[in-house]
């Protein structure tokens, strides 16, 4: 009989480099910002200091101004473009220029906790070292990515969101030149199968964004006004308040009421935001188009990560079910990442409709937070019983339950040791403290 739980661990030492994860060898042979996020929550179920090392090496790459990009590059490699000569940030450890999802504030919370509950010594100074450098990013995302104090934090690029081609992106993107200065050397596609892969075009408008903003210096504010890519992205935004709730809780705990104070302050301005973002008519929230000043009404996964972050009322969460049950019907595997139905849907082609564990992770966290349980587990067994089947890829076929994309992937090995977690304890739930109405 298979151990899967000790071949997920497997995984995560074989993507070891020395203190950081990679996410699969040679596709992405470096570390990724929320991929980390999601492995230190992963090792903090075994391993405590390996989880806050996995932190603690990904700020090495964090800037002065308190951003944490996306990728840190520790080592050089000529299997991932584009690379740091691409990037040009200049930066003292060779960073890319864009962040992604800010779950570090979530994994923090969770990988302290575990330290506390193991009763483990030092564990107050290296969270408090972590929570500084995390609400210095929480700051960095409402100053540089809110700067008109809204609540909902924009993306300046696809890749940003984590979510890189995804269907919600078509209208905006399709804005973007492909016209670029550097040249496209995709390594990719000698990876994987190019069918699972973004269009070369897409990466053509995806460079163009790169260089746009490199000649910007990469200063926050010239990026602002150069952006020809804008979005107020609701997914990232629930992110950034979950993690904000976590800071929040490990400020009160470290005595820090001024941070205290100044968390609940934008932590309800989100809240209220995303609220804001509720479509009852498509049973989903959307993102919005900040060039165009419209919604966004692709229905891809991010309609539903809101969840994670919010307290709904009955009706509104009645309608966000039966709208996850709909798009589940007659598939092998939930929750895809696009409808299915949907004209955009692609059922292998990387954000485009595959499944993604991580994704079902944050949906389950947000439907136990609500009290939709039953929902839940019927994700979390999907997931479960996909990466037994199929192995532990980076994303799977919501119709067939082929594993894509990379394998030996990391974070969905995570993924399954937290999901199997949840089926010891099913009752991990945050507290409800009250219930909001969307407007």
């Amino acid at each position: 009989m298979t151990d899967y739980l000790e071949d997920a661990r497997q995984i995560l030492a074989a993507n070891d480099r020395g203190g950081y994860t990679v996410p699969t060898d040679r596709l992405y042979p470096f570390q990724w910002n929320w991929d980390s996020a999601f492995v230190a929550m992963g090792f903090a179920t075994y391993d405590v200091p390996r989880a806050y090392r996995e932190l603690e090496r990904l700020i090495e790459g964090q800037w002065a101004d308190g951003m944490i990009p996306h990728i840190v590059f520790h080592a050089p490699s000529d299997t991932y473009f584009p690379g740091p000569n691409v990037w040009r940030t200049h930066h003292t450890t060779a960073t890319s220029g864009i962040t992604q999802p800010p779950v570090f504030g979530m994994a923090l919370k969770k990988v302290h906790d575990a330290a506390k509950r193991q009763g483990r010594t030092g564990t107050g100074e290296r969270s408090r070292f972590l929570y500084d450098a995390a609400l210095r990013w929480h700051r960095w995302w409402y100053e540089a990515r809110d700067p008109e104090s809204t609540g909902l934090v924009a993306l300046l690029h696809p890749w940003e969101s984590g979510s890189d081609n995804s269907p919600a992106w078509d209208i905006a993107l399709a804005r973007v030149p492909t016209t670029t200065k550097t040249e496209v050397i995709r390594k990719d596609t000698g990876h994987v199968d190019a069918a699972m892969r973004p269009h070369d075009e897409d990466y053509r408008r995806f460079i163009h964004l790169v260089d746009t903003y490199a000649a910007c210096g990469w200063n926050p504010a010239e990026q602002w006004a150069a952006a020809p890519f804008k979005v107020a992205e609701i997914q990232t935004t629930a992110i950034l308040l979950a993690s904000g709730e976590a800071l929040l809780e490990l400020a009160r705990e470290f005595g820090q009421e001024a941070d205290a104070e100044e968390l609940e302050t934008v932590n309800a301005r989100s809240r209220k935001a995303l609220l804001a973002q509720w479509r009852p008519e498509l049973r989903r929230f959307v993102s919005r188009d900040l060039i165009s000043d419209t919604d966004i009404e692709a229905p891809t996964q991010a309609c539903f990560c809101p969840l994670l972050a919010l307290d709904l009322e009955q009706t509104a969460l009645e309608e966000v079910i039966a709208e996850m049950n709909a798009w589940s019907d007659g598939l092998k595997v939930l929750f895809p990442s696009t409808q299915p139905s949907y004209s955009g849907f692609e059922a292998k082609r990387y954000w485009r409709g595959p499944v993604w564990a991580v994704i079902n992770w944050l949906l389950i966290d947000g439907l136990q937070r609500n009290g939709k349980d039953t929902m839940a587990e019927k994700l979390r067994l999907s997931t479960v019983r996909a990466i037994e089947a199929n192995g532990f890829a980076e994303y799977f076929d919501p119709l067939t339950g082929e594993g894509c994309g990379g394998l030996g992937f990391s974070w969905t090995a995570a993924a399954y040791i937290e999901l199997l977690r949840l089926k010891v304890d099913g009752s991990m739930r945050r507290a409800r403290p009250e219930l909001t109405s969307p407007s």
